[in-house]
């Protein structure tokens, strides 16, 4: 049991980072002198990472240590990390077999409180019934910062309790299975199922599925990322803040032949019942694509003027 819970630990390190700074495995692998297929062994769980390959990965995802930690908590633990299983059953959805007809996602900010809420159309492209979905939730309050921000999340660990995760399928609630528990990062599948049945996503079907979480402001960095890993046909955000902060939001988009650049179109601004709201949408975006939304506040927050600088 150490043995698994530290090979799933650094394989959740791994991920996590490479998530958060846009890195899909063909460009960490590249970046870090090693094939996408090792990458990919790695995170399965088929192949025991090198030392070389964790420093490497450490230093171009700028991790501040964490996936060098990692690597040395399994080095202690065992010699092996055994290999990552997709779930409870044989429903995982496989890259070819979904297919997001729309994506919306939007973001309240009320003052103290980030809730984040996601929607998916989901269309089953593949011959067999889809019985889960993967999902992760990361956050990164100083992305510039990666020691500082590792140290935050240490002595505050992101909780299940305060995230309140909720999901659906068409209206009819779900339950999940957690696969990677860290301090900044969850992932887990979501199960097409409740107590009172099963929901299964059948071949040539579309269903609407939606999640939902709350994490405070003191634990969420002031930016959004949207990656794009199945085939997607549209793909919308949109981002509540209060109007009396004084909110302004840029995005960058970076695929596997680009780096960062701004968004191909603009983001629309509007302003309603004190509320400044900002949306913006893709058509039929690249697959391995990452949108990233930023933004920052003019003036303080009145209610936490004591504790933000």
């Amino acid at each position: 049991m150490p043995d698994r819970q530290h090979g799933a630990d650094f394989v959740g390190e791994l991920k996590y980072w490479r998530d958060v700074r846009g890195f899909s495995q063909s460009k960490l692998a590249t970046a870090v002198g090693y094939t996408p297929s090792y990458v990919s062994k790695v995170e399965s769980g088929a192949q025991r990472p090198s030392e070389a390959f964790a420093r490497q990965a450490d230093r171009v995802l700028r991790a501040g240590g964490a996936i060098v930690h990692a690597f040395r908590e399994l080095e202690a633990h065992g010699r092996s990390i055994p290999a990552q299983h997709p779930g409870p059953d044989h429903g995982a959805p496989h890259e070819a077999s979904l297919i997001v007809e729309h994506e919306d996602t939007s973001l309240i900010y009320d003052g103290t409180t980030y809730r984040a809420t996601q929607r998916r159309r989901l269309y089953n492209d593949s011959p067999d019934p889809i019985t889960q979905y993967m999902i992760r939730i990361s956050v990164d309050r100083y992305p510039g910062n990666p020691e500082r921000s590792n140290a935050h999340y240490r002595e505050n660990p992101l909780t299940w309790d305060e995230i309140g995760l909720s999901a659906s399928i068409d209206g009819e609630p779900l339950t999940w299975t957690v696969r990677h528990d860290r301090d900044a990062f969850k992932e887990l599948w979501l199960l097409l199922e409740n107590e009172h049945g099963r929901y299964p996503l059948y071949p040539g079907e579309s269903a609407w599925l939606e999640y939902s979480y709350t994490v405070g402001d003191e634990k969420w960095g002031t930016w959004f990322q949207r990656a794009v890993r199945l085939p997607t046909r549209r793909l919308s955000v949109r981002l509540d803040f209060p109007a009396e902060l004084g909110p302004t939001v840029w995005g960058t988009e970076t695929t596997m032949t680009a780096t960062a650049m701004p968004f191909r179109t603009a983001i629309r601004r509007g302003d309603e019942d004190g509320r400044r709201v900002f949306s913006w949408s893709t058509e039929d975006p690249p697959l391995h694509a990452r949108y990233r939304l930023e933004w920052k506040f003019k003036t303080r927050n009145p209610r936490r003027r004591s504790r933000r600088t």
